[in-house]
């Protein structure tokens, strides 16, 4: 088994999330709904997008199981795919992650039913053991908890993953208010997840690298473990902070997630900053969540200090046509040029 801590105490680990949007862009995948079932239906598209990121510089292969919890299921009437989605998941992830050398990650997230105080608990607290169990019974390396807007919640799935002996990544996305469901702010739940036994803490989804910064500063001031950053690939403002809110002035204002985030993409350039500015706060655990793209994480990766694979690939405008400045190539067309 991988070791997650060994990992981030040589450097800085990439995580690629965004599976969801990803599948739903290439029509694998309902926006809405947005459950997992693409890895029952075309197992061979989750495997490819695995191994797409893993080329871009992720350094963790996440089993594609966001939203893919009973509770979730159970109310769009197919909670009878249950164990078998996240087996499956969990298989396509291991044999990529087994080919590649990188880390397995399980994953549970938030499920929307969670409410203090009522028999919510006890179904979210169930359903995340069920899932934590799989995980460790595929041989994760450690178990990704993310997108919790309630402290209160993700401590009952850091609780299942510690109980089933595995680290645990806890994330939170922090809304347009700047707060949590049941704590003041994002840097107190990171502050009691990593009291509970965290191993990385932080923040993931809903805000991209603009709003994300500034949230992401005060956690890493208010924890001593390994802070994680994980924004979405668009451009939030203060004015709008959170890709929910976002509003596209050419469509009359009218709302753009989810499926028309399209004008707002940040650049893989924004995506390279914001991972160089999350290095320099001393963040060492980062990725990009819903929308990420593999350009996207290479841009990370490359910002981190790695070369994948697909960096042999990346751009070099000096040896372009019309843009470039390599004499070689200037020469060549030139001489080209007066051939014509």
């Amino acid at each position: 088994m991988a070791d997650l801590s060994a990992m981030l105490k040589s450097g800085p680990v990439v995580c690629a999330e965004g599976y969801l949007f990803e599948c739903e862009r290439r029509g694998y995948l309902q926006a809405g709904a947005f459950v997992p079932e693409v890895v029952l239906e075309h197992p061979g598209v989750v495997s490819e997008l695995h191994r797409e990121f893993v080329h871009a510089g992720s350094d963790v292969v996440e089993a594609f199981t966001y939203y893919g919890h009973r509770a979730k299921l159970r109310v769009i009437g197919k909670e009878d795919i249950l164990e078998p989605l996240n087996q499956q998941a969990l298989s396509i992830a291991a044999a990529v992650a087994s080919e590649t050398g990188t880390l397995l990650a399980g994953n549970l997230c938030n499920t929307n039913v969670y409410e203090p105080g009522t028999p919510a608990v006890r179904e979210a607290r169930q359903a995340f053991e069920e899932q934590v169990a799989w995980a460790a019974d595929a041989g994760a390396d450690f178990v990704i908890a993310e997108t919790f807007s309630w402290l209160g919640e993700a401590l009952l799935a850091l609780e299942a993953i510690r109980a089933a002996g595995l680290p645990a990544v806890v994330t939170f996305a922090v809304h347009r208010d700047g707060t949590m469901r049941d704590v003041p702010s994002p840097e107190e739940a990171c502050r009691q997840a990593e009291q509970a036994g965290a191993a990385v803490v932080g923040l993931n989804c809903i805000r991209g690298p603009r709003t994300m910064l500034p949230v992401l500063r005060r956690v890493r001031e208010a924890v001593s473990c390994e802070v994680a950053a994980l924004p979405v690939p668009y451009r939030t403002t203060e004015a709008e902070p959170t890709m929910q809110s976002l509003r596209d002035p050419q469509r009359g204002g009218a709302q753009a997630f989810p499926t028309a985030l399209d004008p707002f993409t940040c650049t893989r350039q924004e995506l390279g900053e914001f991972a160089d500015a999350a290095l320099g706060l001393g963040v060492r655990y980062l990725g990009v969540c819903c929308g990420a793209a593999p350009h996207h994480i290479r841009a990370v990766a490359e910002a981190a200090g790695k070369t994948p694979p697909a960096s042999r690939y990346s751009p070099d405008m000096s040896r372009h046509s019309f843009l470039g400045t390599d004499p070689a190539i200037v020469k060549a067309y030139q001489e080209y040029a007066g051939n014509l």
